[in-house]
């Protein structure tokens, strides 16, 4: 098999019948893709990750049900209700309920997964048989026989050398004069139990499973036309761009572009593996590809925004000169898996951003940091991520970005380490109003 695509569709991709369909018209139209990855009908893992929590009341885990069975019913009715699948899925519906009743009672984590895994499997089911319906030949495959991870529920990281060996056991061979359809998100702990791979784990899936297969292009269709200069719900002269490189994706990604989750370009990476990213509303109106290396390298590409930002600063009167004190810093953070993302230094402090919040600074944390330093927590800021290329080879940049940052206190710069971004930490109130700037400054139409 010469060219092979893998394709994923997102959730509101997926949310009904009539979205199905067009899902299923892309497939059609392009006979090199022989994988479908799919992520659960919108607004289907809201309801299950709220009966996973723990919902005590009887009547709210009643009307859950009730909402999670209409969006089901929904879908089976335009497929005129085939008997078969029916009662599958009226057995999922039952399991879950079965599963809520006992998160009621004692919530854990493997049970979360297991729950919230429901909606993946429901919505390939479904999309299965619509595609039969339609005249395509198409089969529904269990990721979680290939995608096995470790136990870290809701975060579970996969096996690679695992899912490369099975894929090539049980998923090739299933490729004959049929199209595959399977689920993103979902996987297997080594025990069997079912995990989930955590925020953006169905675009990790298919790119993960397009690397075990060698597949020469991975598809993200989305609600969404591509990847855009900056968000354009936020900036009305944001504009779609045609292709961009892995290396300021993967910037974009970091710093809180929604199209895409981090994580799903290391694989495509990995075998440079170019990814489209598409509306699958408008797949007419083209999208954007990401490969290795692009045409064009503007010096200034895009803009990225990311909310819910905390800035921790660590004073130390005696740090200077030494040896050690960043090291039992950052060991107390990696021992409670806290994750840093930019960080400056004096010679009396430290400061550095997490993404995850303060309610990761839990008590604990807290004492132990006290231990070697003084800890000052700030909240309600925002990270501006301005995305090029050479952008550490050229002067005046500081002037240009500057000129828009005038009447705003910034907390942090990170300027540097990276060819393809700039940093800055800013009051969150001002976020949106600097970033209608510095597209208009930087990326003008």
């Amino acid at each position: 098999m010469s060219q092979l695509t893998v394709a994923k569709f997102g959730g509101t991709s997926v949310v009904d019948a009539y979205a199905m369909h067009r899902c299923a018209t892309i497939l059609e139209q392009n006979p090199d893709t022989r994988l479908a990855v799919l992520s659960a009908s919108s607004g289907v893992t809201n309801i299950l990750v709220a009966l996973a929590s723990g919902e005590n009341q009887p009547s709210a885990r009643a009307t859950l049900l009730q909402q999670l069975t209409d969006i089901q019913q929904g879908i089976l009715n335009s497929l005129d209700k085939p008997e078969t699948l029916t009662r599958h899925i009226e057995d999922i519906l039952i399991h879950i309920k079965e599963l809520a009743d006992s998160a009621a009672i004692s919530p854990t984590k493997a049970l979360h997964d297991e729950i919230v895994a429901q909606g993946e499997l429901m919505s390939t089911r479904l999309f299965v048989e619509l595609l039969r319906h339609r005249g395509t030949p198409a089969v529904w495959f269990d990721v979680r026989k290939v995608m096995r991870t470790d136990d870290r529920f809701s975060r579970a990281t996969p096996d690679m050398a695992t899912l490369q060996a099975e894929v090539e056991k049980e998923l090739k061979p299933l490729f004959d004069n049929q199209l595959v359809v399977t689920q993103g998100f979902i996987g297997a702990a080594q025990d069997g139990r079912t995990t989930t791979l955590g925020r953006g784990g169905s675009d990790f899936s298919a790119a993960l499973l397009a690397e075990a297969l060698e597949a020469t292009a991975v598809q993200i269709w989305t609600d969404v036309a591509g990847i855009y200069t900056t968000d354009p719900r936020l900036v009305s002269g944001a504009r779609p761009l045609s292709e961009i490189s892995f290396s300021e994706a993967s910037e974009m990604a970091t710093f809180g572009a929604k199209v895409l989750h981090p994580a799903t370009l290391q694989p495509a990476v990995r075998k440079q593996i170019p990814v489209f990213v598409g509306s699958s509303k408008e797949p007419q109106a083209g999208g954007t590809w990401i490969r290795n290396s692009t045409e064009s390298q503007p010096l200034f590409r895009a803009l990225a925004l990311r909310r819910n930002q905390v800035l921790l600063t660590l004073t130390n009167q005696s740090m200077f000169q030494v040896h050690g004190f960043l090291a039992e810093v950052f060991g107390i953070l990696a021992k409670h898996k806290i994750s840093v993302d930019l960080i400056t230094t004096s010679v009396i402090s430290v400061s550095l951003t997490l993404d995850s919040g303060a309610e990761s600074l839990t008590d604990e944390v807290r004492a132990e940091l006290d231990k070697h330093c003084h800890l000052q927590v700030e909240e309600g800021l925002a990270l501006v991520a301005l995305i090029g290329n050479r952008m550490n080879e050229v002067n005046g940049i500081g002037t240009q970005v500057f000129k828009a940052l005038a009447e705003v206190n910034v907390r942090m710069i990170c300027y540097g380490a990276s060819s393809h971004n700039l940093c800055f930490l800013i009051p969150e109130d001002n976020a949106e109003q600097v970033l209608n700037d510095l597209h208009a400054e930087l990326l003008p139409e």
